[in-house]
């Protein structure tokens, strides 16, 4: 077969079919060179190199093609060669770009054929999200970067609404960044997310919670919230991002409704719960709820608030950092610039001059502070305040510590209170079982009266081996949790004891003969009535643990 150049021969006849293949191969190609020249601008990457190496191929293939004594060899060569410096562009740029941006993928091919504005609402998995300023979130351009911002966060609420997720931990590391989620207070590693992906979900994040997209290193806050189109349920997200030596962490937690929550669903015993509803008829005296930090300890105290009328009272708050906004009730936040004009303690005082009825002072943990609470609560308030301790004698002593007055401690202490939080059990899939004696007197459980103990369900399977996991607490066995509380409710006997006791042992002897239980025998009264488990409350006095690997 004569080359394309002998195609035209005496009396100027040409190939119609060899020249319309040449021409349409020619401007395909300078398209191609086009997008080269564009895209490795867009990628970053050598834009007059890779552009003269396409273009420089494609002319010189072109000359082959032209000089080559056979067509159809010329068309060979030609297409191996343009087809080699464009493949070998696109692996370059595929290298450098997110998943979601690769040319000539498998993934990238099959999208060719779908509808993606269909697929990017499929994504959203049934959520709606908005931004902090409470603005619906529309769906975002197909292939973009916020369509993948947006489709991970999509997966990621979905994930965690399901195992009930209240915090979520970003962590980077040298390679990925582990991701550790915290249901009913017990962190569990899962499966660990590439730094590309979390990018792109933490730029996404920050739009959606009205935050500095530039800013990589100081720390910042943002809101979001999701709700879900088949529930209508709304729920609330908290952003926290902060720069570290191997990236930027991300923290996501849930925001709690602590305005529902009353003293009967806090954990307290009928006794304890009398007891502490009688404060409301008190006309002042002062309160204090303790715990470690991260036991609930914000929770009781919005509930000690609103076991007062709201209505018939003026309540404020003095906190360093609310955990929810409280109605009815006035919530003062004092902020790290608040440091530079005034105190703490000075900032209660303003409170106070307002002339509130009831006041909750978070963290009250100065002398100054102490002093102002105990003599508002001479001067005919109400007031409680909460204190990090792990016992409510190691909360007495504190509170000696910083007052220093046993009369005025006397005179105005209403009561204390201590707390942890255990997971409960879930009542669809816990089992009963009999423990053998040892245990009972152990941790003096009546073996008279209880015949049974309760324990996480085992994992059951299927006739395929697969296992069924429980639809409520999601295989964990267990399902939210409880606060256990130690408490002490002043008399006047006790009052005298604080006046003349020369020692907090002193004072705890006296208390213990009152009949105050410890948080360790509160916990085993939750055991006997099936609320928790042994190895839940043995968890929960021992030290802190790493977050347990990955479960179904």
């Amino acid at each position: 077969m004569p080359s394309i150049i002998a195609a035209a021969g005496y009396g100027g006849y040409i190939s119609i079919i060899k020249f319309v293949v040449v021409v349409g191969l020619f401007f395909a190609w300078m398209p191609l060179v086009k997008w080269v020249h564009k895209d490795a601008k867009a990628v970053r990457t050598r834009v007059e190199s890779w552009t003269l190496v396409v273009f420089g191929t494609g002319a010189g293939a072109m000359l082959l093609w032209l000089a080559a004594p056979l067509f159809v060899i010329g068309l060979l060569i030609y297409l191996i060669a343009v087809g080699a410096a464009a493949m070998a562009y696109v692996m370059h740029r595929n290298a450098r770009v997110a998943d979601f941006e690769k040319v000539l993928t498998a993934e990238h091919l099959r999208g060719m054929f779908v509808n993606e504005n269909k697929k990017l609402s499929k994504a959203s998995r049934g959520l709606v999200l908005y931004t902090a300023n409470g603005n619906e979130v529309p769906l975002p351009t197909p292939k973009s970067p916020e369509a993948f911002g947006f489709g991970t966060t999509c997966e990621i609420m979905e994930d965690t609404l399901w195992r009930r997720a209240s915090d979520i931990l970003f962590q980077p590391t040298a390679q990925d960044y582990s991701v550790t989620y915290f249901v009913d207070g017990l962190g569990t590693k899962q499966t660990p997310r590439s730094r590309e992906e979390m990018e792109y979900f933490i730029h996404f994040l920050k739009h959606l919670g009205d935050m500095d997209t530039e800013e990589r290193r100081k720390p910042q806050k943002g809101r979001f919230d999701v709700v879900q189109e088949e529930t209508r349920q709304k729920l609330g997200w908290d952003i926290f991002t902060a720069g570290s030596t191997a990236g930027e962490q991300l923290k996501l937690s849930r925001r709690q409704e602590y305005t529902l929550m009353k003293l009967d669903e806090l954990g307290l015993t009928t006794s304890q719960v009398e007891a502490i509803a009688s404060l409301r008829e008190q006309p002042n005296g002062l309160f204090i709820v303790s715990g470690p930090k991260k036991t609930g300890v914000t929770s009781s105290m919005y509930a000690f608030l609103r076991n007062h009328d709201p209505f018939m009272n003026n309540i404020n708050t003095l906190e360093k950092e609310p955990a929810a906004e409280l109605q009815n009730i006035t919530q003062h936040k004092f902020t790290l610039s608040d440091t530079g004009t005034t105190t703490y303690a000075k900032r209660l005082q303003s409170i106070l001059r307002m002339g509130p009825d009831i006041i909750g002072v978070a963290d009250c943990e100065d002398a100054q502070c102490a002093t102002l609470a105990c003599a508002a609560a001479k001067d005919g308030r109400i007031v409680y305040v909460t204190l990090e301790a792990d016992s409510t004698m190691q909360a007495l002593g504190k509170w000696l510590n910083l007052v220093k007055n046993k009369d005025t401690i006397a005179g105005t202490l209403l009561g204390l209170s201590n707390q942890r939080l255990v997971r409960k059990l879930c009542d669809d899939c816990k089992q009963a079982y009999q423990p053998n004696q040892d245990l009972f007197k152990k941790f003096n459980i009546p073996a008279d009266k209880i015949k049974v103990l309760y324990r996480p369900g085992e994992i059951e399977y299927d006739k395929h081996g697969k296992p069924i996991v429980c639809e409520k607490c999601q295989g964990t066995g267990f399902y939210g949790r409880t606060a256990i509380f130690e408490t002490v409710i002043m008399n006047e006997a006790l009052r005298t004891v604080i006046r003349e006791a020369k020692s907090v042992q002193e004072i705890s002897s006296q208390f213990r003969r009152a009949g105050m239980l410890y948080l360790q025998e509160q916990a085993i009264k939750k055991v006997a009535q099936g609320v928790t488990s042994i190895n839940e409350v043995i968890r929960m006095f021992s030290p802190k643990t790493k977050p347990q690997n990955k479960t179904s």
